[in-house]
C-alpha cells in the first residue's frame, strides 16, 4: 500500500510540473496590471487568462498525469482514458445531470455536486484509467472485434467502469465531500497554529512519499480551500488567501542554505571541497527553484534527527508567516523564481517581509544543524566513510564509453541493482529512481553509492529509491536504455 501511494505521489508530479508556465503568465500578466485580469491592458488580459486556463483546469491535468504515470508502460492510451474516466463522471454528476436525475431544480441541488470538477475526481479517474490499462491492454478479442482489442478496449473498459463509479458516487460523494470540507476546515479554522501544523506534516511526509495526499487538501480544490488556485486567481482574501504557501519561502529560499552551510563546515577536512559543491549546487536548487529534496535527502536517513527538527522548524516558519498575514505564492514550488512572479500578485501582501524572516531562519538552522551535528556526531554528508573509486568490467561499463556523468552513474546503479536479472520497474520522480527488483538480498548498495549519488532508500521487501538529484530523468532514461540493449 505504501509503494502505491508512493507511486502515486511520483504521477502527480507530472501535472504539477506544468504549473511554472501558468505562474509565469499569471506573474507577467499582473506585473503589467496589479489591479484586475487586464482591464487597463489588453495583454495582461490575455497572459492573465492564459494562466487560468492551466491553473482552472488541474483536475483535467491530474487525471491525466495520474494514469499515465500509474499505468504500467506509461502509454499515451492510459493518458486518453483518464481524460475520458473524468469526462464522464463529470458530466453525469454535473448539476444539471443530477437534477434531471432527481426531477428537482437545479438550485435545489446539493451543493457538493457543483465542485465535482476538482483535483480528487481527477486523481480518482486517473487511477481507474490506469487499472484498465494494466488490466485490459493486451487483451485480444475475437476476429470480429479484433479492431477494439488491446489499448483501444482500454478507453471503452474506463467509461463502463466510471458509469459504475458515478453510481456509486451519486450516493456517497456529498458525504466524502463534506468530510474533506470539515478536515480541511479543522485545520485551517486554527488560523496560524492550522497553517503551521501543516508546514509540520508536509515535511514530515516528505520521506515516505505521501505529502502530496496532503497538500491536494489545502492547495488544490478537493477541500475548497485552493490556496494556489485562489491566489493565482486572485480570488482569494489579501493576507489570508496563500497562508498555506508563504512561510516556505523563508525555509526553502534560506533556511535549508543554513543547514547546508552548517554541514559544509562540520564536513572532514579532506571532503570539505567535495561537499562544498555538492552542498552549493543543492542550496542554489533550493533558493532558485524550491527543489529541495537534493538538500533534504542528504541528511533525511543519515541523521533523522536534523530532519524531525527540519520539519519542526518548517512548521514554525508558517506559522509565523501567516500569524503576521505576509503572504507570497507559487506555482511549482517557493523558490525565487516564485517568489519574484507572485510579488505583484493583487493578494500579495508584504512578501518581502519574507525575506527578513528567511534570513532569520538561516542563522537558526546553521546554528542547531551545526550544534546537533557536532553534539550528536551524526554521520551526515562529508563526517561518513568515504567510497573508494570502483572499475567494473560489466556488459553495462563497457557498453558506456563515455565521460557524460549520467552515463556512468547510470552504468554503476544499474549493476548495483542486479541489471535486468533483478529489476522489475524503473521509474522516477523529481530527484529519486524508484526501483522495484525481485530480490533485494542481490542488489549490492555499497556499489550503487559508488555512483555519487546523494543516498538510498530501502521503502519495502522488492522496492529501493535512489536519490540522485534534480537531473535524475537522464539517469533513469540512461538505465532504460541499458535494459533495453541488454535484454
Amino acid at each position: 500500500m505504501k509503494d502505491y501511494f508512493q507511486r502515486l505521489g511520483r504521477s502527480l508530479m507530472l501535472p504539477v510540473a506544468v504549473l511554472p508556465a501558468a505562474s509565469v503568465l499569471l506573474g507577467i500578466g499582473y506585473a503589467i496590471d496589479p489591479a484586475g485580469w487586464g482591464g487597463g491592458s489588453p495583454l495582461a488580459a490575455f497572459l492573465i487568462k492564459s494562466g487560468d486556463s492551466i491553473i482552472g483546469n488541474m483536475a483535467i491535468l491530474f487525471a491525466v498525469g495520474v494514469a499515465l504515470g500509474m499505468a504500467k508502460d506509461r502509454d499515451g492510451s492510459a493518458a486518453l482514458s483518464g481524460l475520458v474516466g473524468y469526462l464522464v463522471v463529470t458530466t453525469l454528476l454535473s448539476t444539471e445531470s443530477v437534477a434531471m436525475l432527481k426531477g428537482i431544480d437545479p438550485g435545489e441541488v446539493n451543493a457538493a455536486f457543483a465542485a465535482i470538477k476538482n483535483q480528487f475526481i481527477g486523481i480518482l479517474s486517473g487511477l481507474i484509467a490506469a487499472s484498465m490499462y494494466n488490466r485490459f491492454s493486451h487483451v485480444k478479442l475475437p476476429d470480429a472485434l479484433a479492431f477494439f482489442s488491446g489499448k483501444r478496449l482500454v478507453p471503452i473498459v474506463t467509461s463502463v467502469s466510471m458509469i459504475v463509479v458515478s453510481g456509486i458516487l451519486y450516493f456517497i460523494w456529498p458525504a466524502i465531500y463534506t468530510a474533506l470540507v470539515a478536515f480541511g476546515t479543522g485545520i485551517s479554522g486554527l488560523g496560524f497554529i492550522g497553517a503551521g501544523l501543516y508546514g509540520f506534516f508536509n515535511r514530515l511526509l516528505i520521506p515516505v512519499g505521501l505529502h502530496h495526499a496532503l497538500n491536494s487538501v489545502f492547495w488544490f480544490d478537493v477541500a475548497g480551500i485552493d490556496d494556489i488556485g485562489n491566489f493565482w486567481r486572485s480570488t482569494g482574501t489579501k493576507g489570508i488567501t496563500g497562508m498555506y504557501q508563504a512561510g516556505f519561502f523563508p525555509i526553502m529560499m534560506f533556511g535549508l542554505i543554513g543547514a547546508a552551510f552548517a554541514i559544509y563546515k562540520t564536513a572532514k577536512p579532506e571532503r570539505k571541497k567535495e561537499i562544498g559543491s555538492l552542498m552549493m549546487a543543492a542550496g542554489f536548487s533550493a533558493f532558485l527553484t524550491g527543489v529541495t529534496e537534493p538538500l533534504e535527502f542528504s541528511f533525511m536517513f543519515v541523521a533523522p534527527v536534523l530532519y524531525f527538527v527540519h520539519a519542526i522548524l518548517s512548521g514554525i516558519s508558517l506559522a509565523i508567516s501567516a500569524f503576521f498575514h505576509w503572504t507570497a505564492g507559487f506555482s511549482f514550488s517557493a523558490g525565487l523564481i516564485d517568489f519574484v512572479l507572485s510579488s505583484r500578485l493583487p493578494l500579495a501582501n508584504k512578501p518581502y517581509m519574507l525575506i527578513a524572516q528567511g534570513l532569520v531562519f538561516t542563522l537558526l538552522y546553521y546554528v542547531i544543524f551545526r550544534f546537533l551535528i557536532v553534539t550528536l556526531n551524526l554521520s551526515t554528508p562529508g563526517r561518513e566513510e568515504i567510497y573508494e573509486g570502483v572499475q567494473t568490467d560489466s556488459r553495462g561499463t563497457d557498453a558506456l564509453k563515455s565521460d557524460d556523468d549520467f552515463n556512468n552513474m547510470a552504468a554503476i546503479i544499474y549493476e548495483g541493482l542486479g541489471k535486468n536479472e533483478n529489476i522489475v520497474s524503473i521509474d522516477n520522480c523529481i530527484t529519486r529512481l524508484r526501483v522495484e527488483v525481485k530480490d533485494m538480498d542481490k542488489v549490492d548498495q555499497d556499489k550503487i553509492g559508488k555512483a555519487e549519488i546523494l543516498g538510498i532508500r530501502v521503502t519495502g521487501s522488492k522496492n529501493i529509491q535512489i536519490i540522485v538529484g534534480p537531473q535524475v530523468q537522464f539517469v533513469a532514461d540512461r538505465i532504460e536504455e541499458l535494459r533495453k540493449s541488454l535484454d
